[in-house]
């Protein structure tokens, strides 16, 4: 996703076994601009993805955006080689270390539609993500936020047992001249929909993701923390807050991101 009109791609994102724990610290300047990544992919297909997302620390966005989502889909997995995805996340930009919480779609042959759910959310917010197909209905997914859908069925072509789940955290950038972001992300229990509606089970031989300066702490099997430079503050995990989720609201034309094509390379 993207601040800026028109569609950015990410040329390449490596699965980086060997390197997914030895992540450089930041330095002055970034020294690469576009995306970046560091995160999880499932070694299969999947019907569903989801995993608790903690904010871990005060943000620092110097240039462009930062995000942490789980999703499914990427650049070039639709029909005809179209573009096509859908994830939920938080997002984080320029002048604020907070995040909002949003999820995104992209049809075959369409823009990406960003929506909105949740604004000002606090470093250690925590919520229960998820992007399951829905039952009965192949290639329609809905997006769950805390045990709660947040969307209706979306329809997405071709899309029934295509895909592979993906938790990442991200950075996009247009100058690498300037220092890079700073993010703090952690994953924890994400799971696998072994079919349409559910039937979750924990990750296992997960295909690690990492590009940049990023770095990819695996504590567990089937969960990470994925931070970059120094964040702003260090903030314990928040009591779970009771709110209500008003209905998102669409925010036309203002982000768009894309996916590592070598996740679809992996097939």
């Amino acid at each position: 996703m993207s601040r800026t009109p028109g569609r950015k791609r990410l040329l390449l994102v490596a699965f980086a076994a060997v390197a997914a724990l030895g992540a450089a610290p930041a330095a002055l300047a970034c020294n690469s601009s576009g995306y970046t990544y560091a995160g999880l992919a499932s070694p299969s297909k999947t019907h569903g993805v989801a995993a608790r997302l903690t904010a871990i620390g005060g943000a620092h966005v110097s240039n462009g955006h930062i995000a942490g989502w789980v999703g499914v889909g990427g650049p070039g997995q639709g029909p005809n080689g179209k573009d096509e995805w859908i994830q939920v996340g938080f997002s984080g930009f320029e002048g604020s270390p907070n995040s909002d919480l949003y999820y995104e779609v992209t049809r075959a042959g369409s823009a990406p539609h960003y929506f909105e759910v949740e604004q000002g959310l606090r470093p250690g917010t925590s919520r229960q993500l998820a992007v399951l197909e829905v039952a009965g209905q192949p290639n329609a997914w809905r997006v769950w936020v805390d045990g709660k859908p947040v969307s209706k069925a979306i329809y997405l072509p071709q899309s029934h047992g295509t895909w592979r789940g993906i938790a990442t955290a991200e950075s996009w950038t247009t100058n690498k001249n300037a220092a890079c972001n700073a993010f703090g992300y952690r994953f924890d229990n994400i799971r696998i929909a072994q079919q349409a509606g559910g039937a979750w089970r924990t990750l296992s031989n997960a295909l690690p993701i990492r590009t940049g300066v990023n770095k990819l702490l695996r504590p567990s099997a089937a969960s990470f923390e994925a931070i970059s430079g120094t964040l702003l503050q260090q903030t314990p995990v928040l009591p779970k807050p009771k709110h209500h989720h008003a209905p998102p609201v669409y925010v036309a034309g203002t982000m768009t991101r894309s996916l590592s094509a070598s996740v679809h390379a992996q097939r």
